[in-house]
C-alpha cells in the first residue's frame, strides 16, 4: 500500500539582497532544520533529502495525515526569505516522479 507523501516545491530563488559571496539560498537550510524540529516533535516524518528538480528545491514530508502533511508545507511557505510562490504536491512513495499529484498553493488560507 502506497504511503501518502507531500511534496513541498520551493522556487528556486536567490535571497535578494545578500552580501557578495554568500550562499545564494539560506532558506534551503532553514526549511531543512524547521522540518527536523517537527520530525523531533513527532509531528510529521522526513520521507528524503530535499532536491532540486526543474526550477525548485522539492522538500519531502510523510508520518501523518494529509491535514497535518499540508498545515507542515504551509508553515514552510511562511518562514522568513522563503521564495513566493510555494506550492504543495500531495502524492505517494510510489509516484514515477515529482509533481504529479494534487496542487496545493500554500499558504493555506487561515481557518
Amino acid at each position: 500500500m502506497p504511503t501518502m507523501v507531500v511534496e513541498i516545491h520551493v522556487p528556486l530563488l536567490p535571497t535578494p539582497n545578500l552580501p557578495e559571496g554568500t550562499y545564494p539560498f539560506p532558506w534551503i537550510e532553514e526549511i531543512e532544520d524547521f522540518l527536523c524540529d517537527l520530525e523531533e516533535q513527532g509531528d510529521v516524518e522526513v520521507f528524503d533529502d530535499g532536491e532540486e528538480h526543474e526550477d525548485a528545491y522539492v522538500f519531502f514530508v510523510t508520518g501523518a495525515g494529509e491535514e497535518e502533511l499540508l498545515a507542515a508545507a504551509s508553515q514552510v511557505a511562511t518562514l522568513p526569505a522563503v521564495p513566493a510562490g510555494t506550492f504543495a504536491v500531495v502524492s505517494d512513495d510510489e509516484a514515477e516522479e515529482f509533481g504529479l499529484g494534487r496542487h496545493i498553493a500554500l499558504p493555506l488560507p487561515a481557518v
